[in-house]
């Protein structure tokens, strides 16, 4: 087997981590929806896939920089990018299981860098390109979200102080049909990117592109549909977290977390920045329990997720550099072989324990219990 068996089988990774992108992320544009009511958990996910992959052609600005802006791409090979996917993977799923939204960009951005490093050594990674499209980005994005979220929603209320509550409830929850349809859109321009870039960036390790190449148009087809079938599954642990384990949502807030992270993420889209928009939406929804007098803020949930997107740059990292390490050991495709099996067994044991908590469209608003499992689903267990 040569280098096209091995592309293949980085292009079919990068394209399963896009479908765990899009299940993890679907929460980020309809999780306020599905919590209020505006949308039914079906009818949202489906409407969040199509956007997704709508919103996948508009835009190539973060394809350009996940593919050219973050490492030297000279030194890079395509076990070096089947490395770090592994561990942009891993992340996503473990994530996923514990119902924390964690960034997906930020684990394939990691992994990558840690694989890179691995192979490479630090020169390898342009650092300047990292911190100014990735880490400040990460770091301003969600107190920005939150900010104009708070503003947001202290506003609806104020303008809409004079209308019974059952008339304001219904009219904003029509409204967030569209402000979430704008989150969904953005989505696709800035998420199903990174995944562009990333196989635009195997295919110039192989020598199938030139050095600064942008994505080809199956590149770009194959990612947007991937994605739009991932976000299609829902995401239903993430949704949970983001829709029941923050604030109590009502409508208006609902409307003022999405209209505030559409704008965000399709202004980072523009300008071609990495950003995480798990970071903006959690920052929105938080910034909307700020903005309503006698809201409810669960700091201690918002807490630990901060404490995950910490983790999550250098967790990815390390996986990513320990797969590189062992297919490095073993050789050739051989090693990206064994490291895709042991990559495959992970990704069943988490799913295989997921199940004895699941959640799924029918329990997602469930009453917040503490714990990403509904209370009657820890019943259920208890009683096995």
């Amino acid at each position: 087997m040569g280098n096209e068996t091995l592309l293949v089988l980085v292009v079919v990774t990068a394209l399963a981590f896009d479908f765990t992108n899009g299940f993890h992320d679907t929460g980020n544009a309809m999780a306020t929806s599905i919590a209020t009511g505006a949308l039914g958990p079906r009818t949202a996910v489906a409407l969040s896939g199509a956007l997704n992959l709508v919103g996948a052609f508009l835009s190539l600005s973060v394809a350009a920089t996940i593919a050219s802006g973050l490492v030297d791409t000279h030194l890079v090979t395509l076990t070096v990018v089947f490395a770090g996917l592994a561990g942009g993977i891993t992340w996503n799923l473990l994530t996923w299981f514990l119902g924390i939204p964690s960034s997906s960009s930020h684990a394939l951005i990691g992994g990558v860098v840690g694989s890179t490093i691995a192979a490479a050594g630090g020169h390898a990674v342009l650092w300047h390109g990292l911190f100014q499209k990735v880490i400040i980005p990460a770091g301003l994005s969600p107190v920005i979200a939150g900010l104009v979220a708070a503003l947001g929603t202290y506003l609806v209320y104020r303008i809409s102080r004079n209308v019974s509550a059952g008339a304001r409830g219904h009219g904003f929850r029509i409204g967030q049909i569209g402000s979430a349809s704008m989150v969904s859109l953005a989505h696709g321009t800035n998420d199903a990117q990174k995944t562009m870039g990333i196989i635009t960036l195997a295919l110039i390790a192989n020598g199938s592109l030139g050095a600064g190449a942008k994505a080809p148009f199956w590149v770009i087809l194959c990612c947007a549909l991937a994605i739009s079938l991932g976000t299609y599954t829902g995401g239903w642990r993430v949704i949970r977290t983001l829709g029941k384990g923050l604030v109590e949502i009502e409508s208006p807030q609902g409307m003022a977390a999405e209209s505030s992270s559409a704008a965000i993420i399709l202004l980072s889209s523009h300008f071609g920045y990495s950003l995480s928009t798990t970071h903006v939406a959690t920052g929105s929804i938080l910034g909307t329990g700020v903005g309503k007098k006698g809201a409810r803020v669960r700091w201690g949930v918002a807490g630990r997720m901060a404490t995950a997107w910490l983790f999550t740059l250098p967790a990815a990292g390390l996986v990513g550099a320990g797969a590189y390490g062992l297919a490095h050991v073993i050789g050739g495709t051989a090693g990206v072989v064994v490291v895709l099996v042991l990559l495959l067994a992970v990704s069943g044991g988490i799913y295989y324990r997921s199940r004895s908590s699941a959640v799924g469209h029918d329990n997602v608003n469930a009453e917040w219990t503490g714990s990403v499992a509904p209370a009657s689903a820890e019943k259920e267990v208890a009683a096995v």
